[in-house]
């Protein structure tokens, strides 16, 4: 690809597709400028009233001031987990291997539908299934493990084990497994042919210099009852560094089985600034166990949708503080897509463990963040990436001008504009790329070097992505292992924005070096969709044609035809100038390679095809005149008017406005 070098570097000015002058403006000079409403897969916009039963919350009107005027955060009043008495819900299995006892691992004995009240009804299951001798010893080696550990002397030599003997039934030894665990949480158990061998637990004595004994008593307690939808709280604590430490210490011992939060104190406050951090299980860890119809409708998840209405707020800014204020964490909510910032936003979500009268109960607290939900009510399932129709734009221009040079009436340039691009086909899948803004001189900065503490000084509060994943790396290290913690630190679907944020991106680049190479000619090696009426999400790889030599020279597609491959395992590259641009692109980024399937990140894309072309819908335009009184002139106030443009449509999921504007204005932001 000697040739195109040129085409190798990240395209930051993009192709147009129509041929008119167009014009120059300013958007978003105020979020009520940009106003964006989602459309869900039945077409329905969702800031309407939904047709199902729902919790009625007060009417929300598109303009800003009908929200309260910002204030500072206010910390929601957190409840705290009981610690002691835990009831022990789950009874899980122990290996027949050679291996420490984990509850969840994937080699455990399994046992349908176990549950155990021992502790809950003062049974002695310990008294029970072991003879007394036996029972006797196991409590001599526990004390004993604890007097060596309070000693000042230093432990030479292995661990000191003590054998129960063989167990041949295996929900015995199950039973005897979590008993121990519970009742002794500093002890581990080790299951070696049917034969339990109980030992000290170094994690147990490691944590205990981090934090109290109570807490690591109570917390290894809770960690082996595994209480399904349970969450532990350690003791409030004002130093962020000790936090940090409590934090990496349970992610890397406990990483694949629970996740840690921190929040603020129901009292927090400059003068009290302690903060809790809080634990509770990942959903996967409880898919191990085989349950009944019956215990699985008793656990059925609570989900509820409702319509999210924000203004100037970044989504996963808002989301934190939902969850905040709901007692969840970030996780627990899902969504379509994402959307903009400085702009006025509806969209559907879907919260888990939140009933609809508890989302109801924070209308007064959330709009002082500038948020509103309504058409609240309960459904089945979460919302799933991408699972929308698309989203409509109400979008005013403002401060519009002539290009440089362009001495035709200006009303007679944007009617021309906008006419030409509501008949022609435009590009709006390519995001703008970022200029030399202080969140990519922090980016530069953590590039050149990896000084994880130091960028999060210079990245700015509003980008939590960025400081999130910052925050892990200063917490882990900026190595191979600490950059996956980071990676699995955020929400899954964070991390699924991630990936498919880095494909886009790929995509963009690929759309705009086709368009600078071959224009709008269909050629040998593009690839064509022969079924207009699928969706691109949804285009199978059987409706994917390769176009061939003759069928270039017979004019047989037309570009609206054209479709370019999004990332993944499961899709073909083109045979052309392209497809050697796609190869030599992923080996500048280190993944020539890639399959698209990672097991360490939990990665599996298949990937999927666009239309590099779309129409924007339904969409309409008005020209109105604003009237500036206070322009001064020469000592004296004029009335000075000044066009600006409404203009609305409707895109396809995962087009940008901002594209199609540039499109009709021939103007870059």
């Amino acid at each position: 690809m000697e040739e195109d070098t040129d085409f190798r570097i990240r395209f930051s000015s993009l192709c147009f597709i129509t041929d008119h002058v167009g014009f120059h403006g300013t958007i978003k000079s105020s979020p009520s400028d940009f106003v964006v409403i989602e459309i869900d897969e039945q077409g329905q916009l969702v800031n309407k009233a939904s047709d199902e039963p729902t919790y009625k919350v007060n009417k929300i009107l598109p303009g800003p001031n009908n929200l309260a005027k910002r204030t500072n955060l206010d910390p929601q009043n957190l409840s705290f987990e009981e610690r002691s008495n835990q009831e022990v819900s789950t009874l899980v299995g122990c290996s027949g291997d050679d291996q420490n006892y984990e509850p969840g691992s994937e080699k455990e004995d399994s046992i349908e539908d176990g549950t155990s009240k021992g502790e809950e009804e003062n049974i002695d299951v310990l008294g029970s299934l072991l003879d007394e001798k036996t029972n006797e010893l196991l409590n001599q080696f526990a004390c004993d493990v604890k007097e060596k550990w309070s000693s000042k002397t230093e432990l030479i030599g292995p661990s000191p084990e003590f054998s129960l003997g063989r167990i041949l039934d295996k929900n015995q030894r199950a039973i005897l497994h979590s008993a121990i665990r519970q009742k002794f949480p500093f002890l581990i158990t080790v299951g070696k042919n049917s034969e339990i061998v109980v030992k000290s637990n170094l994690e147990y004595k490691e944590l205990c210099h981090l934090v109290s004994e109570e807490e690591a008593f109570d917390f290894f307690k809770y960690l082996d009852a595994k209480k399904e939808n349970s969450k532990f709280t350690f003791k409030p604590d004002i130093n962020k560094d000790h936090r940090k430490a409590v934090h990496h210490f349970i992610n890397k011992k406990f990483g694949n089985l629970v996740e840690t939060k921190s929040f603020p104190e129901p009292n927090y406050s400059a003068d009290n600034p302690n903060v809790v951090i809080t634990v509770r299980f990942r959903e996967k860890a409880h898919k191990h166990r085989k349950r009944s119809l019956h215990e699985c409708q008793e656990r059925k998840v609570i989900y509820t949708a409702f319509t999210l209405r924000k203004e100037n707020l970044e989504m996963f800014e808002a989301v934190g503080f939902l969850a905040i204020k709901l007692g969840v964490i970030p996780s627990d909510f899902s969504y379509a897509g994402l959307k903009d910032k400085k702009a006025i936003t509806y969209q559907a979500m879907v919260v888990r463990k939140v009933t609809p009268e508890r989302l109801k109960n924070i209308e007064k607290e959330i709009e002082k963040k500038r948020m509103n939900v309504f058409n609240i009510r309960s459904v089945d399932d979460s919302l799933r990436l991408g699972q929308l129709k698309g989203n409509h734009f109400d979008i005013v221009i403002r401060n519009l001008k002539n290009q440089i040079n362009d001495s035709a009436n200006l009303r007679e340039r944007i009617l021309e504009a906008v006419e030409n691009v509501k008949v022609k086909a435009v590009k709006l899948f390519l995001t703008p790329e970022d200029l030399d803004d202080p969140v990519n001189r922090a980016k530069k900065y953590f590039l050149q070097t990896e000084d994880a503490k130091g960028t999060l000084s210079l990245m700015p509060e509003f980008k939590v992505r960025e400081r999130a994943l910052l925050e892990s790396l200063h917490r882990f290290g900026v190595t191979e292992e600490g950059c996956i913690q980071a990676w699995f630190s955020f929400p899954h679907s964070m991390r699924i924005f991630y990936v498919h944020a880095y494909s886009s991106k790929i995509w963009n680049e690929a759309v705009s070096y086709r368009l600078a190479t071959y224009g709008s000619r269909v050629v040998e090696g593009d690839l064509v969709c022969l079924d207009e009426d699928i969706d691109d999400e949804h285009l199978p790889s059987s409706k994917v044609h390769l176009v061939t030599e003759e069928e270039e020279s017979a004019n047989t597609y037309a570009i609206h035809q054209v479709v370019l491959p999004v990332l993944g395992y499961n899709i073909q590259y083109p045979k052309n100038k392209l497809g050697k641009w796609y190869q030599e692109v992923l080996g500048r980024d280190g993944l020539q390679t890639c399959r698209f399937k990672i097991p360490t990140l939990k990665l599996n894309v298949p990937g999927c095809y666009r239309k590099i072309l779309k129409h924007p819908c339904n969409l309409s335009y008005q020209l109105i005149e604003d009237h500036d009184i206070d322009v001064m002139k020469e000592g004296s106030h004029i009335d000075e008017a000044t066009l600006s443009l409404l203009i609305s449509f409707d895109l396809d999921a995962s087009c940008y406005a901002t594209v199609c504007l540039r499109e009709i204005m021939k103007h870059d932001f």
